[in-house]
């Protein structure tokens, strides 16, 4: 008689097949943007999909600041940070970052919904954001995907 292992198998940092895309954020939908990037840098398309290591993709977004977002949020969504002083909070809206830093309102939304610990962040490294079409990475030969046939 066969023996059949049914044992789980892991990926591990060195195990992991991870690879570069980019990812056109022209007239995407910002939240549906990064909810797809999210899942790319956690690595939970690919089969081999483990919860506790960094097994995803390194994403390059280009074109940032062509992001869509719908109804009134472009004016009416608030950032809210605090310097750390008292009295410090400021308050932004996702039209005046655009203006400024077009990358920080993917980043933003990218980041809200990666895991809050270390993982999240390690994943989050593996994140590349460009307000214009070029970007730096041609060296590793990035695919290109196209977000809307990713479920």
């Amino acid at each position: 008689m066969d023996q059949v292992s049914y044992k789980t198998t892991y990926v591990n940092k060195a195990t992991a097949q991870k690879e570069w895309v980019v990812v056109d954020a022209e007239n995407q939908v910002l939240g549906r943007l990064a909810a797809k990037v999210a899942k790319l840098l956690r690595g939970k398309y690919k089969p081999s999909f483990t919860p506790f290591e960094d097994c995803g993709d390194n994403v390059i977004i280009i074109n940032a600041e062509k992001v869509v977002l719908t109804g009134n949020k472009l004016t009416d969504k608030v950032y809210t940070r605090h310097t750390g002083y008292p009295g410090g909070q400021r308050h932004t809206s996702p039209a005046a970052v655009l203006k400024v830093h077009p990358e920080r309102v993917i980043e933003h939304a990218v980041r809200g919904m990666l895991p809050k610990n270390r993982l999240g962040r390690a994943v989050l490294k593996n994140l590349h954001l460009y307000a214009g079409a070029a970007h730096k990475h041609e060296a590793q030969q990035p695919k290109v995907i196209d977000l809307n046939s990713l479920n």
